[in-house]
């Protein structure tokens, strides 16, 4: 039975919620109805998923719904989100539907929708879609139906797309640690590194839709730094749920974050005059320390708001070749439109071993890291999701952190695109500072969101 999807269906990424909350099996039939009459015709619609329990459900009415459109359907089965991305474009698809909620936890899941071009829906795509679905209920099908064939041997040709753009290996043999978090990066990830040189120990490497990114992956690192400091391993690489991003570990079991990732890269890239105007896109997370060290070598910096789709955006208008994100997404024009954290991590690996340096000593070189400290402010009435902005409390304890912080630190609040969070940062050159403005924040934004 067809239900009236929510008004705004689109996050920041995508469509993402509980399963059998704000995500139904209901709506992936309609979406996936409506994705067969707005995507081009006349070409496939890939179908990927992650391991989560209820990917499945949703691959088959997303399925359905392409089938009642008369569309012809490739399943590529479990693989990571930048895979259906890449194939869209590679294999000349009209379209692609990854089902994951990437970090989120396994009661959760999502839909991401990918063009001809495996680029994410611009936002009037997403517009346009969101009203296909309020006016179309899949009541009738096309009269031949559609087609479904399983092509997971395609998973393949996207790893080799990504062994293509590796340099040929000179440097040692690095000992490298992967926390593939029980996610899509199972499918692929441990084959890559083997067939790159690399010698490998994995962690919660096989897919399991129960345990998915609970206490492991890129938000919880302490399991990969125990484990690459025992095993004396050279680095580790952690994976969200959909390895779309990934964060690095270097040989102490120290965390290495995106914005140290881009620097690297970012500088590689420039010494070798394949970076134009010097420039980098990044995001309001990026920190301080990154940004003057960037400039002060001469570089140039694009920011746009959290979210990987606000960087493709600005690499397109500006001509950047490398953005990204602190948390680990990292888009490389030449490799592809959205975050691909099994690139990053393989092209962090090669950095690494040509370097003849430790990873630990090429991030001490890059730069340093002013102290931040982010604060996730859980929202349990959904109503006063904004009413922080209002709020005055609240908004004269920022204005007092700016005053005392100056040009030495900062303070930037918003609410997550995808999950019921506000997210309190506060960064200083002082790390008792940071603690302190962090907690009165917090409790401030804590009162404003939550109910009296």
């Amino acid at each position: 039975m067809a239900v009236e999807p929510p008004a705004p269906v689109f996050g920041t990424d995508g469509i993402r919620g509980r399963v059998g909350v704000e995500l139904t099996p209901s709506l992936a039939l309609q979406l996936g109805y409506s994705c067969g009459h707005v995507l081009n015709q006349g070409r496939p619609v890939l179908l990927g998923r992650d391991s989560r329990k209820s990917s499945p459900m949703f691959l088959a009415a997303l399925q359905t719904g392409l089938l009642a459109a008369g569309r012809e359907v490739w399943d590529l089965g479990l693989c990571p989100t930048p895979t259906v991305a890449w194939l869209t474009r590679h294999q000349q698809a009209a379209g692609g539907l990854m089902i994951s909620a990437s970090h989120n936890p396994p009661a959760d899941n999502g839909i991401k929708v990918f063009d001809q071009d495996g680029c994410k829906l611009s936002l009037c795509r997403q517009r346009d879609l969101e009203q296909w679905l309020k006016r179309s209920a899949p009541r009738g099908c096309h009269a031949g139906g559609g087609s479904s064939h399983q092509r997971h041997d395609l998973l393949k040709v996207y790893e080799q797309g990504l062994l293509d753009q590796l340099e040929p290996e000179e440097g040692r043999r690095l000992r490298v640690v992967l926390d593939l978090c029980w996610g899509a990066a199972t499918a692929c990830a441990v084959g890559l590194f083997e067939r790159f040189g690399a010698e490998v120990t994995v962690l919660h490497g096989q897919p399991d839709g129960n345990q998915i990114n609970v206490g492991c992956g890129s938000t919880a690192l302490g399991l990969l730094q125990q484990a690459v400091v025992e095993q004396e391993a050279d680095l580790g690489i952690a994976f969200d749920g959909d390895a779309d991003r990934c964060l690095a570990v270097d040989h102490r079991g120290q965390p290495v974050n995106g914005d140290h990732i881009l620097y690297l890269w970012g500088g590689l890239l420039d010494d070798c005059g394949r970076l134009p105007e010097h420039r980098l896109v990044i995001t309001q997370m990026a920190n301080l320390g990154f940004r003057r060290a960037w400039m002060e070598r001469g570089g140039v910096m694009e920011e746009t708001p959290v979210g990987d789709q606000h960087v493709h955006d600005a690499m397109q208008r500006t001509g950047a070749a490398l953005g990204g994100e602190q948390s680990g997404h990292v888009l490389w024009s030449q490799h592809h439109s959205i975050g691909d954290g099994l690139m990053t991590a393989l092209q962090l690996t090669q950095l690494t071993a040509k370097s003849g340096h430790s990873l630990a000593a090429l991030a001490e070189k890059s730069f340093y890291p002013y102290p931040q400290k982010l604060t996730n402010v859980r929202i349990t009435d959904q109503q006063r999701r904004e009413e922080w902005r209002r709020n005055s409390r609240l908004r004269d304890g920022i204005a007092a952190a700016e005053a005392v912080l100056g040009q030495d630190g900062r303070v930037f609040i918003r609410a997550s695109g995808t999950e019921p969070l506000l997210r309190v940062m506060v960064e200083a050159r002082e790390a008792e500072m940071v603690e302190d403005w962090s907690q009165r924040l917090s409790s401030l934004a804590t009162a404003a969101v939550q109910p009296s």
